[in-house]
Parts: structure tokens; C-alpha cells; sequence
């Protein structure tokens, strides 16, 4: 389906539209005639020096990594893939990591895919067609439109093609592995290491294991972990697929059970997890040294009631409600940019229900 394809789909629809690419990050209820993204395929604009690329939104996110591997370049806030630990068959698409705002460990020492985007282009709920952002920095006109559509899930508009910086590939990675700490003890080691000048790309802790990740030049990364280790002697080097993890695979919800991701203050992190099991989570994990938890617990917890500070829960299983309640204030600003952008109320309207 071409751009002109979706502009006359989204034109003539009298009823809600259920956006997708593919498939994998889908959150909330799926209500409403499908409109997908999957035959906007392509990398139309790679520039290795400028570190910088455009793609098409159904451009699979593999296809995407692939190419930049060729040259040794990687998406500086390392998307997470979701779909195979909620059971989803479908290609991660580039566009629904821009729209989910799907940001990975990276995002501690590189910033939030929002971050990285440069520009995209959109349709909007009268079928028009926008673009906002450019190819490069300088060139700022529409930006805030861009960090704005991503994390929307499909709320705003459809998006059609993103433009995206970039990093080199880090020519080292070390891990220090810590194991049999409390969360409470694990997010204090991690905190402290994020605290040093030694650079820290990842700092995990889950199911007893404690991670941080340093990258970068091979004597660098060494002569940090050697510093790192004085610090925290109860870390020693070890191996770790950071890769695999990013499939998040400890964290398969069964049946019956539901993917939680709450967002937090790190120093909230192990007084979230505590509630959250007493709640009846079943399993928990920390990214971002505790500013992000992931939990597991049966369909029937309602872990939003259950969180002792501050913080976003999002229900990451389809069929529930997928966001968290926003404060009047944000709630009416939210109502009044979904106004603007989608006056007909087409796009994914059951996920803010």
C-alpha cells in the first residue's frame, strides 16, 4: 500500500482505525478497521558520514540494523523487541520503534529514541500529509512535532518515514556481573557506578544478577572497568548477549498473565519493586539503575494502585487498557493535541480509553 493508498484510506473511514506495522509493540485494545504500514518499505536517505538515515516506517528494523552494520554504526538508544516475549509472530518495523518511542539500555548514556529523531513525515486524521524535522540537527523546523509523535503509539497520526541519527558501533564491550544483591542494594551499586565518569551504557538487575555495561575503546573500557571494579569490588567481568536481552526473555508474561512497564525515579526503583510483588508480580526486572521496571503479574492485579511514588505504568498485553491515567492537566492538554491532529477521532481510540 502506497502513501497515496493510506492518504484515501484515512480520508474515507467513518469509524475508528487500528494503526499498526508489524504487529510486535501493539499495546491496548485492537478496535477498529487495520491500516498498516508494512508495504512502506525501504531505506530512502543513508548517509554513513553524516550519521544519518531515512527510512520508510515499514522498513523492518532488522533491515535497518543490518545496513548500518555494514559500516559499523548502530541506533544510539538500542530499540527493545518485545514481540517475542508477549508472543507476537511479526517483523519490529522502524516506524512502530518511533511511534512506541521503544528505547533500550543504551538510553542511560545516549538518550531516548525521541532523542535521536531528527524528523519524519505523518498523516494526520483528515488524510493530510506533514513533515516535520529534517536530516540534519540544524535544521530544527518541526522538531518538537517529531518528539511529539513518537511514543504516541498511533494516537496522532500515521507515520509514513523517519529520519534518524546515529553512533558508531562501539569497538569494545565489558560486562561487570554482580550476583545475590537485594534490589535495594543492586540499585544502589548501580547508581553509584552511573555517578563515576567511567561512562556506563547499561545498568540492569534482575532474578539476582546485576549488570553494567561499559563500550567504547578497547583500552578505555578497560582501564574504566579496572576503576569501576575498585570501586565496586563485588563486580567482577563477565560475559553477557546484550543483544539477546534486548527480546527481554526472562520476562514472557503466560497465560493468564501481563507484561507491566512502570517508569520511575531510580531511587524509587526497589520501594516500586517491593510493592509491585506485594501486589502479586511474580517477576521484576530493573533497567535504567531502577528507573524503569518491567514486572509480570496475573491479568487481575491492578499494579497502577499499587505503586508507592511517582510513576507511569504501561500495560504492555493488548485488551486493557494500555496507559496510565494522566493528571487532569496533562489530560486535557492530551485531549486537545488529539483534537488538532485527529479531529475525527480515527487513530487507535481505544488505547486512551
Amino acid at each position: 500500500m502506497s502513501v497515496e493508498s493510506l492518504v484515501a484510506q484515512i480520508r474515507s473511514a467513518t469509524g475508528p482505525l487500528n494503526i499498526s506495522g508489524g504487529g510486535t509493540r501493539a499495546i491496548g485494545p485492537d478496535t477498529g478497521t487495520p491500516i498498516s504500514t508494512e508495504s512502506l518499505t525501504g531505506i530512502t536517505h543513508y548517509d554513513p558520514a553524516a550519521l544519518t538515515i531515512i527510512a520508510r516506517a515499514g522498513t523492518p528494523l532488522a533491515a535497518v540494523e543490518a545496513a548500518l552494520a555494514e559500516n559499523n554504526q548502530i541506533l544510539p538508544f538500542e530499540p527493545i523487541l518485545p514481540g517475542a516475549a508477549l508472543g507476537r509472530s511479526g517483523a519490529s518495523t522502524i516506524g512502530g520503534v518511533v511511534a512506541a518511542n521503544a528505547s533500550g539500555a543504551r538510553r542511560i548514556a545516549a538518550g531516548a529514541c525521541r532523542d535521536a529523531a531528527l524528523g519524519l513525515s505523518f498523516i494526520d486524521g483528515l488524510g493530510q500529509i506533514h513533515r516535520a524535522g529534517g536530516r540534519v540537527m540544524k535544521n530544527v523546523t518541526g522538531y518538537d512535532t517529531t518528539r511529539l509523535l513518537c511514543g504516541s503509539h498511533g494516537t496522532l497520526g500515521l507515520i509514513t518515514e523517519v529520519a534518524l541519527k546515529l553512533l558508531p558501533a562501539p569497538q569494545t564491550t565489558l560486562t561487570l556481573r554482580a550476583e545475590g544483591l537485594e534490589d535495594g542494594a543492586a540499585i544502589a551499586a548501580l547508581t553509584a557506578a552511573l555517578a563515576t565518569p567511567y561512562d556506563v551504557s547499561a545498568a540492569q538487575h534482575g532474578a539476582g544478577v546485576t549488570l553494567l555495561r561499559l563500550e567504547g575503546f578497547a583500552a578505555s573500557v578497560q582501564a574504566r572497568a579496572a576503576a569501576l571494579q575498585k570501586l565496586l569490588p563485588q563486580f567482577a567481568l563477565a560475559e553477557h548477549d546484550w543483544q539477546a536481552a534486548r527480546a527481554l526473555p526472562r520476562l514472557a508474561p503466560a497465560q493468564g498473565e501481563t507484561l507491566w512497564r512502570i517508569s520511575t525515579r531510580p531511587s524509587f526503583g526497589a520501594a516500586t519493586g517491593a510493592a509491585l510483588r506485594a501486589a502479586g508480580a511474580s517477576r521484576i526486572a530493573y533497567d535504567w539503575a531502577g528507573g524503569l521496571v518491567w514486572a509480570v503479574a496475573p491479568d487481575t492485579a491492578d499494579l497502577r494502585a499499587a505503586l508507592p511514588h511517582e510513576g507511569h505504568a504501561t500495560r504492555m498485553n493488548r485488551h486493557a487498557r494500555a496507559f496510565h491515567p494522566e493528571p487532569a492537566a496533562n489530560a486535557a492538554l492530551a485531549a486537545a493535541l488529539r483534537q488538532k491532529f485527529d479531529p475525527k477521532s480515527l487513530f487507535n481510540p481505544a488505547r486512551m480509553a
